[in-house]
């Protein structure tokens, strides 16, 4: 089969349209810091389980990154992935919504600082609009007078109660920003969930953006990261979207 015609095809011109409308809502995400030399750490940490070297000469040992690049492709590919644990991935994201937040923070091997909708007043209160929304007029005009009438019941609370009492008209498209760690292997976790065709949109697109990130300072820890269907077969079952992602993605290299 074609992967480059049909459903595929549309799934790639849908995807970009999302990409889009993010733009347009502002996501930004940024890699602000991660753990020095990670492949290597991975590979020290694995070898001591085996060996009874002192961990300076184990470290020495892979100082070289290929040889430590090498040694962690040999330990992926046995599944043995608790030295990812060792190294750890910090992010910033702003643009995004409540929506996503809520369901970014079910992954809970992780550290999560968020702008608190207690202490800081949001007044005028960005908002993130859902692609669907803004490529349909009805639903545009719905939505941006829903977004008003939070805003102004959120301002008149704001005279008459706390801070936290009048948050709680606040809608799930507030946006916000938050600053939060994970260690390489929740990420595995959390690409192989969120960059499914079938995640919701928005922390798809985070999930995206965030593995682009952090491939190219770990590129043997996160070569194979991504969604289920990149390594093997999906694991959605017959919830499957049928655009398996590892074609998709050879095909779009390829053009």
């Amino acid at each position: 089969m074609d992967f480059r015609q049909g459903p595929a095809s549309a799934e790639r011109e849908m995807h970009k349209a999302i990409r889009n409308s993010i733009t347009a809502n502002l996501m930004t995400v940024e890699l602000i810091s991660h753990t020095a030399a990670p492949e290597s750490l991975v590979a020290s940490a694995a070898r001591l389980c085996y060996s009874d070297c002192g961990t300076a000469e184990i470290r020495d040992g892979f100082a070289d990154r290929e040889k430590a690049a090498a040694f962690v492709d040999m330990l992926l590919s046995m599944g043995h992935e608790s030295p990812l644990e060792h190294i750890t991935f910090t992010f910033t994201a702003s643009g995004v919504s409540r929506a996503l937040l809520a369901q970014l923070t079910r992954h809970r091997m992780a550290s999560y600082s968020v702008q608190s909708q207690r202490y800081v007043k949001l007044s005028d209160f960005p908002v993130v609009t859902p692609p669907s929304v803004a490529e349909n007029p009805e639903a545009t005009a719905l939505f941006a007078q829903a977004m008003e009438e939070a805003k102004q019941a959120y301002a008149k609370l704001s005279a008459l109660v706390p801070a936290e009492d009048a948050r709680f008209v606040l809608p799930n498209a507030c946006g916000t920003q938050l600053i939060f760690t994970m260690n390489a292997r929740s990420l595995l976790n959390f690409f192989r969930h969120r960059c499914c065709n079938r995640a919701q949109w928005e922390i798809r697109e985070l999930a995206e953006r965030m593995l682009e990130l952090v491939t190219p300072a770990a590129p043997s820890v996160f070569r194979c990261a991504g969604a289920g269907c990149v390594t093997g077969k999906c694991p959605e079952g017959v919830k499957t979207c049928g655009f398996p992602k590892a074609r998709i993605k050879r095909e779009e290299k390829n053009q």
